[in-house]
């Protein structure tokens, strides 16, 4: 936005808030003014009267010193030796002999309250303050006057005004004698500008305060939040002085303290919150604001109620320069960030400070008012509480509006998390499917390889050794058919094992035992076996199996050709992941280190250490006993067992 279409925007605002300054009071003086082409049917208003100031209770004579004074009129003691008194008005006004209905005051306020005589008699009252409370009436009066004390023709109305305490003057207004039906619409519009009004007030903002303050409670880095919410509570506050009209005396002088925090409070406030949104922040500053703020409430709790006054009318004043202060901060904040939501805020301050000095001059320097604006002064119409609403509603909407963009610059962020995230998961299952390749060509080719050792070191290895013998005419045709039968043992052995796609080790090792049942037949040995695995028992990994079954061939060797046994018995469980194969025989067992048996014992611990298990062999009276402990899902990739795959070459099976 170039400066030239904000200073437009800007005077447009402008124009707007004046137009609404314009109708606010002009609509309040609708509302005081009694609108005369409305009244000159039958209401009058006497812009003439007598005054006399007397204590008594009943209408002084007609023969006493009254003093003529034009309405609405004002009397400051604090200008005169006098005390303050009650003080008695005198007003006469005319009653159409062909008016009907009844007929009423009206009096647009009446601080102090005090009584109303028609033609000698009482006619209505307004409750005065007492020893035990104290009343202060915001509101306008309508007094209803009754037909029996109404004359046609002249009438002598006589009320007797009160001051309104801790004040040091008395202000009594023009009031308006007519028909009733007429008076009602002007008393119930200012009422709504003085009562209603204010009531709302009160209502919104310590609503919206709580509100506030809640979000600042849960985010305490938004300070801005912490301020409209504190600022909201203050005025708030001080709205209820509308409100609360008939306060205990003994809370009464607390209830001024409170009033007078809150005042000063909200203009401080309102100064913080204006430095902290133009990105101003001066310790200093802000420590000088608060301590202003302490000295008003100080300085009357130090007088007390007598002092209310000037308390009043000098520390009051002081807040007028922050106020101007404030709205210079804001035009600063225009200038600086040439935005439309910059200038929302210098539009209401204007507004704001415009009707606080308003109703300063109101109450301390009326006749400067009247002087600009001759008879306003008169109607005591305070515009501040409503500048102050215009304030703190542009004040929140800029905050929502803060708010909102936060909320969409986080929704846009979390779209592009997601976007970035579900990139990523597509990137990682990508990589997983092409890591789940890798592995299962890593295990194709391990699986290979292990087939590849085994044929070289297992088979490969007897049918050269063979050759060999053969070759150099060492081995007849008896032993020929041994080696043959032998390497045949060796091939089934390794396709029982890694074969299966299942690896059912059950079925590898009854295989296995049906072949060896026949050889061990042979030798006059007899063969009995148990397989205790359970059906839905993990599977075992082929390289485990085929090494099982290499130390259970070993073993089975050494009985067929050593131990000269009748009986052996061989058991295979998985409990828990653990596989435990044990091989018993009824044989004299041998010598563990003698030759080619030593290599046979020393080659099936070397494959239990493989399986990462335990190798262990007893021998007693009864035969002897080949325990072998390992784990039954020990991988191929496990550390324990690559090295011993790729770094040591496996045993080779003792010949028969």
């Amino acid at each position: 936005m170039t400066w030239r279409r904000l200073r437009a925007l800007w005077i447009a605002c402008l124009l707007v808030a004046g137009a609404a300054a314009a109708a606010l009071p002009q609509e309040a003086l609708q509302a005081a003014d009694l609108q005369e082409a409305d009244l000159q049917e039958a209401s009058t208003s006497p812009q003439q009267a007598f005054k006399l100031i007397a204590a008594q209770s009943i209408p002084p004579d007609a023969g006493a010193q009254w003093e003529r004074v034009t309405l609405p009129h004002i009397i400051r003691w604090a200008d005169s030796a006098q005390s303050p008194s009650p003080v008695w008005f005198r007003l006469a006004f005319e009653r159409p002999s062909t008016s009907t209905g009844p007929w009423a005051l009206y009096l647009p306020y009446f601080y102090g309250g005090g009584q109303v005589w028609l033609n000698g008699r009482q006619a209505a009252s307004v409750p005065e303050s007492t020893q035990r409370l104290r009343v202060r009436w915001e509101r306008p009066h309508l007094l209803l006057l009754p037909d029996d004390l109404l004359r046609a023709g002249r009438n002598e109305l006589m009320v007797r005004a009160v001051p309104a305490f801790g004040e040091g003057g008395l202000r009594f207004p023009r009031a308006s004698i007519g028909p009733m039906v007429q008076l009602s619409e002007v008393n119930d519009r200012r009422f709504w500008w003085v009562q209603v009004a204010p009531q709302t007030t009160v209502v919104a903002c310590l609503i919206v305060s709580a509100f506030v303050l809640f979000i600042w409670w849960r985010r305490p880095g938004e300070v801005l939040y912490g301020l409209f919410g504190l600022a909201t509570a203050l005025w708030g506050i001080r709205t209820l002085t509308f409100v609360m009209q008939v306060i205990p005396v003994d809370r009464w002088e607390l209830w001024r303290l409170v009033y007078l925090g809150a005042t000063g409070g909200f203009v401080v406030v309102m100064a913080v919150f204006a430095m902290r949104f133009s990105g101003l922040r001066h310790r200093w500053v802000e420590r000088a604001l608060v301590a202003y703020w302490l000295v008003g409430p100080a300085w009357l709790l130090l007088q007390g109620p007598a002092g209310e006054g000037m308390v009043n009318r000098v520390w009051t004043a002081g807040l007028i320069p922050i106020g101007l202060g404030i709205v210079g901060v804001s035009f600063w904040t225009v200038w600086r960030q040439r935005t439309w939501v910059s200038a929302v805020i210098p539009a209401a301050l204007v507004l704001a400070t415009l009707a606080g000095v308003h109703d300063y001059l109101i109450s301390w320097s009326p006749g400067m008012v009247d002087r600009v604006w001759p008879g306003w002064a008169g109607h005591r119409l305070f515009l501040l509480h409503h500048g102050a609403n215009l304030l703190l509603l542009a004040m929140g909407v800029l905050l929502s509006l803060r708010f909102i963009q936060t909320l969409t610059s986080l929704q846009q962020l979390n779209e592009s998390l997601e976007s970035r995230v579900a990139d990523r998961e597509r990137s990682l299952s990508a990589n997983y499917v092409r890591l789940a390749s890798l592995e299962r060509q890593n295990a194709a080719s391990a699986e290979r390889q292990l087939i590849m050792r085994e044929i070289h070191d297992g088979l490969g290895s007897k049918l050269f050794t063979s050759l060999s013998r053969v070759e150099r005419g060492d081995m007849d045709s008896r032993q020929i058919a041994e080696s043959l039968r032998a390497c045949i043992a060796d091939m089934r052995l390794a396709l029982d094992a890694l074969a299966p796609e299942d690896h059912d080790l059950r079925t590898a090792f009854g295989d296995f035992m049906f072949r060896w049942q026949t050889e061990l037949s042979a030798v006059g040995v007899g063969a009995a076996w148990t397989i205790d695995v359970p059906e839905h028992a993990p599977g075992v990994p082929p390289h485990t199996t085929l090494q099982l079954l290499r130390i259970a061939q070993e073993a089975l060797t050494n009985i067929a050709k050593h131990a000269r046994a009748r009986r052996v018995c061989l058991s295979l469980q998985q409990i828990d992941g653990l596989l435990r194969l044990e091989i018993q025989d009824d044989g004299i067992g041998a010598a563990p280190a003698r030759g080619a048996r030593g290599r046979g014992m020393s080659n099936m611990r070397t494959r239990a250490e493989q399986l990462g298990g335990t190798l262990e062999v007893r021998q007693d009276a009864y035969g002897t006993c080949v325990a072998l402990s390992a784990p039954a899902n020990l991988s191929a990739s496990s550390p324990g067992l690559e090295p011993a795959l790729r770094g040591m070459p496996i045993p080779q099976t003792r010949e028969a």
